[in-house]
């Protein structure tokens, strides 16, 4: 990208006395030509360079010309390339790394510096989620409508948005876009999202930041008190943390919480085994039971019919 040059080659003349055009043309795998473009469009932007012809010649920053070499210390550098080598993790490529390395000649001590920091934004669903994400960050910018079926626990649908913003929030991706369905913004999650295809462009209008508050986008519709077995104490500090639940005299641990919908409550009490009790509320001890005995009577059936072959 022409902008993401321009800040390299202004990054290299910062870092060095005098550089070349032929130096600058390779450094940036692009021709000389465009390099001298680049360099009339830095000075119309108010930089004055110098160029010199000869042996002896190239592109230096005039000098007298003050420009705060010391904007970013090394370790914001180093913050900078831990969060750039997160979005290669996502995109499966080495774009974010090659861009800071072409933002740090000169300075090696920035790519080999603190290394400690490792973020992985990538999923179990890597392969299929970085093309979604590359689709949809190359809609975005060019204006193009993005089509695709979803799945939501209400059922499935076929979508048409404006996409407008990409998002990593509650370990997982999502676009934020315009729905032509429901005529206003929506979020989808990438994951629920298939066979996406680019359509035509569109207006972009106004977009007000979605609200991302827990409370907004998993409204805590049922309060619940919840009794667990101690031995997975591990998992409700994992999931909800350490203040979620007290322990009881004899051991047990009491939850307290909040969850969106029905289904979510009765799967997740299910999902201990007989480790955990629904307390409240209580009409919805009932569905629990209802769950559990609809699971029982399916492999209740199955080891029967299994038994009578």
């Amino acid at each position: 990208m022409k902008l993401d040059r321009m800040i390299g080659i202004l990054s290299v003349l910062l870092q060095k006395e005098k550089v070349t055009a032929p130096y600058l043309a390779e450094k940036f795998e692009v021709s000389r030509r465009t390099i001298n473009r680049d360099i009339e469009a830095l000075c119309m932007a108010g930089i004055p360079l110098v160029t010199e012809p000869g042996v002896n010649g190239g592109v230096s920053i005039m000098e007298g010309y003050k420009i705060d070499r010391t904007v970013l210390t090394t370790s914001e550098m180093q913050a900078i390339l831990a969060g750039l080598r997160s979005l290669d993790s996502v995109s499966g490529t080495k774009r974010y790394a090659q861009l800071m390395e072409k933002l740090s000649v000169g300075a090696s001590n920035l790519l080999t510096g603190d290394t400690h920091i490792l973020i992985d934004l990538s999923s179990w669903y890597k392969d299929s989620l970085s093309p979604k994400i590359e689709l949809l960050h190359g809609a975005l910018l060019s204006g193009h409508k993005v089509s695709f079926s979803y799945f939501a626990p209400g059922g499935e649908s076929e979508r048409t948005i404006e996409p407008y913003d990409l998002l990593f929030q509650w370990a997982g991706w999502y676009v934020w876009g315009w729905c032509e369905l429901r005529e206003d913004f929506r979020l989808f999650k990438l994951v629920r999202m298939t066979d996406l295809s680019v359509g035509g462009t569109f207006e972009k209008r106004a977009v007000p930041f979605p609200d991302l508050s827990a409370g907004r986008v998993f409204p805590g519709r049922f309060q619940v008190r919840v009794r667990v077995m101690p031995e997975y104490r591990w998992r409700l500090v994992e999931e909800y943390g350490p203040d979620s639940f007290s322990e009881e005299p004899d051991g047990t641990l009491l939850f307290t919480g909040t969850f969106a919908d029905k289904m979510h409550v009765i799967t997740w009490i299910v999902s201990f085994g007989d480790g955990a009790e629904l307390l409240e509320p209580e009409e919805l001890r009932t569905d629990v039971l209802k769950f559990a005995e609809g699971i029982r009577g399916k492999y209740t059936r199955a080891l029967t019919d299994g038994n009578c072959g």
